[in-house]
């Protein structure tokens, strides 16, 4: 039981260490993300596309 009581213990001291992001920077990493994957989607888009119109065009 005191090795139980000791872990609660250990284990609020760490979290009192960790530091969590405010929602300015949450949002400012979702928005990063958003974009980027917008974009990567769009070049993925354009690729294939481009690829699809030669491949139609040769056969």
């Amino acid at each position: 039981m005191e090795k139980l009581i000791q872990y609660i213990h250990d284990a609020r001291v760490e979290l009192q260490k960790v530091i969590f992001p405010t929602k300015e920077q949450v949002k400012n990493a979702y928005i990063a993300v958003f974009v980027v994957v917008t974009i990567v989607a769009l070049f993925l888009a354009l690729v294939d596309g481009t690829m699809s119109f030669i491949l139609s065009h040769i056969m």
